[in-house]
């Protein structure tokens, strides 16, 4: 079958053969050779105004248009690339300004030691990066293999950023601790969460084979705290804001808080979009759940 390749600007690229079945993967093959563009780089439309369609679908609308539009997506890294540098960066920048606080405040602070609550603060957030950097190792498996570089410093600058700006105030030589009955609170949760989120990572792990792209409706497993997918799409999204609530309790750091706030939006964007995903692909995806915040969101 002979396709019309155009771009999503609907300049024509030229024309590729290709089955009536091919699916999009296949299709990107052939429209590299067309145009140079590498397939990591490409993103397939059967419609001027259609959406993305995913590698592993083909095009059902084919055989009657004869058409496909291309946009060239830009430079691609890797997202394990992505996330381990994302990752590191607070997971080091935390650890100085910790261990070397004459780095922000001066040689005054230089022989000032860490109270209680910022060294515990300390091993919570070293614990919570150097966690998600090993995840990215050896626990997620990646539907898409690229994401485009621009987002690198943007992410980057998000993560790196709040942990500067965190970092400052929690290792602060005028730094007050909360009530401890606060800081236990806090702690206990943040643990319970961290333990949650990785236990939902795991299984979310057991439902893609190495290698593929296969999707079912995620449901609860022998670990008790996986049984928040009773509740919620994202339980995943949902312990990690708790988790960052309990650091925000322990600390009493404004500025923790409004870094969890930001997360818990982003968050709450992307639990949405899956919940809305789910429903679509899945017709019996059970319709009591929510998307992140149980019985609520």
């Amino acid at each position: 079958m002979q396709v019309e390749v155009y771009t999503t600007k609907n300049k024509k690229l030229g024309s590729i053969t290709i089955s009536e079945n091919a699916k999009v993967k296949e299709i990107k093959k052939e429209v590299a050779k067309l145009c140079k563009v590498s397939v990591d780089r490409q993103s397939i439309r059967d419609d001027l105004k259609g959406k993305d369609i995913k590698d592993d679908a083909p095009i059902t609308n084919l055989s009657s248009t004869r058409k496909i539009y291309v946009k060239d997506l830009g430079p691609q890294i890797g997202w394990n690339t992505v996330f381990l540098l994302e990752y590191a960066g607070p997971l080091v920048v935390y650890a100085l300004v910790s261990i070397r606080p004459w780095i922000l405040y001066g040689e005054k602070a230089a022989g000032t030691s860490l109270g209680s609550t910022a060294r515990i603060a300390l091993i919570c957030w070293s614990a919570h990066y150097a966690k998600r950097i090993l995840e990215t190792l050896f626990v997620h498996r990646f539907s898409h293999g690229t994401m485009p570089i621009k987002n690198l410093f943007k992410n980057c600058g998000y993560y790196w950023g709040f942990c500067l700006y965190v970092a400052y105030h929690v290792n602060h030589p005028l730094y007050t601790s909360p009530p401890y009955w606060m800081q236990i609170l806090g702690l206990a949760m943040f643990v319970v969460c961290e333990v949650g989120n990785l236990s939902i990572h795991l299984l979310l792990r057991d439902l893609r084979p190495p290698g593929s792209t296969v999707r079912k409706i995620p449901v609860p497993n022998s670990n008790p705290l996986t049984q928040l997918f009773n509740y919620v799409s994202c339980p995943n999204y949902t312990y990690e804001v708790g988790a960052w609530i309990g650091f925000s309790l322990m600390t009493s750091c404004l500025p923790a808080a409004l870094f969890t706030f930001a997360g818990f939006y982003q968050m709450a964007v992307w639990a949405l979009g899956k919940q809305r995903n789910y429903v679509k692909e899945f017709p019996d995806y059970p319709k009591k759940r929510k998307a992140i915040i149980p019985f609520i969101l």
